[in-house]
């Protein structure tokens, strides 16, 4: 195993990768930015490097500085969460041309899955089904409306190179698809540097299903069942749950099945997710693979008893998978909700601030990861993910029961503070959620104005949730939609001081 492992990221995943990395006896560098050196994650760091001012682009972005620290550490390996670098190729492939190990797929490999069309494209010829629409991209609104008249509104115009919910545009009628293929364009080059769109059909009344994969570098792959994410605000999850309830098991074991055939197609290693919309006849419609560790991963390791980020630094070792299909056993119903700080009542507008008050939820068979505390500054700057609260219990309606309990424990506030906790106990106390005959439009539904009042126009969907993008040519989205310019940065950009270090004694 390595003996030292730098980790490239902040908040809760930062400290759930150090606790892996310690349990294995491996030690750990955090980097960060100067709005996080008093960090729950820098505290206990055997080293700490600071890489730059607040903003992302300048230190959790900058690559060049992320990878002389870790020269500078001597460490081995670089394990970047989710968001940020975790799905940049660039990186992974800098990463390796100095001589540093990138927990994750290979460069070329992320590359081909983060283009979506090209992940399409690859999914299609390893035999998954695909949602109606164009393998490839559209260069002109002519050939965007072949495609829409040939497999009927309503659909959705989505970039190429998008992700995180990003760029994407609902189009009702064919009326409105010009416009929408322009917009989308637009804001697809600003955000990405990378224009391409595609069309496919719109599942509206669809439920989001993922599948979680485990790959090595020797053939070897597993899939750990599924997970439901169809609580979904922007196309961003905040209620998650394992495995996928109310699809009979037939669905469940084909979905499974096709995915982990896609991720070992294409030469998939470490821990990934293959994700599906599955319609009313519970027909599977590939949309991408996510080449990193996920939010939600805790209910997939509630419900099997797999350390999956202890997986990932051991496949990232050369290791060869030590499960088999055959070692999988999924037990019980595990759920997940995020809790962020923002305020549901101003269309979910963030509401950081000073944490006065800061405890936690506990009890039997409940988790919270969090890196938040007693007079802990929730950050502007950075996404708004305060903690995730999963609990599990045999069957689904003991699960959700704890839930509610324990996010009814939860204590949080500060002079502006507030969360999203008030609107997840809101869904689970919804019938259609609580007899899982919920879809993705569930928090549309809930959100909706009370008849009478005039609802929002226009379905296209913003750009992101957190600042504003710069233009670059390629962006990584942040764990919950924001974005931030990424792509590869020279080693000469480098000041010339060099990142600050500091070692825990």
């Amino acid at each position: 195993m390595f003996d030292k492992v730098l980790i490239a990221n902040r908040g809760e995943i930062a400290l759930r990768v150090l606790r892996a990395c310690r349990e294995l006896g491996v030690r750990t560098v955090v980097v960060h930015s100067s709005a996080d050196a008093d960090s729950l994650p820098v505290r206990l760091a055997d080293e700490a490097v600071r890489i730059g001012p607040a903003a992302s682009r300048r230190s959790y972005l900058n690559a060049a500085a992320i990878v002389e620290a870790a020269r500078q550490t001597g460490a081995q390996a670089v394990h970047p969460g989710y968001g940020f670098l975790s799905e940049d190729a660039d990186f992974a492939e800098i990463c390796a041309e100095n001589g540093l190990v990138f927990v994750g797929p290979p460069p070329q490999v992320m590359a081909a899955l983060a283009d979506k069309s090209t992940a399409r494209a690859l999914m299609s010829n390893a035999g998954l089904p695909l949602p109606p629409g164009s393998v490839r991209t559209l260069p002109t609104v002519g050939e965007a409306q072949e495609v829409a008249a040939e497999v009927g509104y309503p659909v959705i115009v989505k970039a190429a190179a998008g992700g995180g919910g990003r760029g994407m545009t609902v189009v009702r009628s064919a009326a409105e698809l010009p416009r929408a293929y322009a917009r989308t364009r637009a804001a697809a080059q600003v955000a990405f540097g990378d224009d391409r769109v595609y069309v496919e059909r719109y599942l509206a009344d669809a439920r989001h299903v993922e599948v979680q994969v485990l790959c090595d570098g020797h053939g070897n792959g597993v899939h750990l069942g599924t997970r439901d994410c169809s609580v979904q605000r922007r196309h961003q999850k905040l209620i998650e749950e394992a495995p996928a309830p109310a699809l009979r098991q037939a669905t469940l074991d084909t979905v499974a099945e096709v995915a982990l055939r896609g991720a070992l197609s294409v030469g998939f290693t470490g821990a990934g997710t293959v994700e599906f919309l599955v319609d009313e006849a519970e027909r599977c419609h590939f949309l991408e693979i996510n080449c990193r560790i996920q939010v939600e991963h805790p209910v997939t390791e509630m419900v099997s008893g797999i350390d999956l980020v202890r997986e990932q630094l051991h496949v990232a070792y050369g290791t060869p998978l030590r499960l088999r299909q055959s070692d999988v056993r999924l037990d019980g119903v595990a759920i997940e909700c995020r809790v962020n700080v923002e305020d549901p009542d101003r269309d979910f507008a963030p509401a950081p601030g000073r944490l006065d008050r800061f405890r936690p939820p506990g009890g039997p068979f409940t988790r919270v990861d969090t890196h938040g505390h007693v007079g802990y500054l929730v950050s502007p700057h950075y996404d708004s993910l305060l903690a995730k609260v999963a609990v599990w219990a045999p069957d689904r309606d003991a699960a959700l029961d704890r839930l509610d309990r324990a996010l009814a424990e939860f204590d949080v506030a500060g002079p502006g503070v507030r969360t999203t906790i008030p609107f997840a106990r809101r869904v689970l106390r919804d019938p259609a959620f609580r007899a899982a005959r919920h879809t993705t439009a569930l928090v549309e539904r809930l959100l909706a104005p009370p008849a009478g009042d005039t609802p929002p126009t226009g379905d296209a969907l913003p750009a992101g949730d957190g600042p504003p993008a710069e233009a670059a040519r390629a962006v990584v989205p942040d764990p919950r939609g924001a974005a931030e310019p990424g792509g590869r940065t020279p080693v000469s950009a480098v000041p010339a001081a060099g990142p600050t270090t500091w070692r825990n004694r």
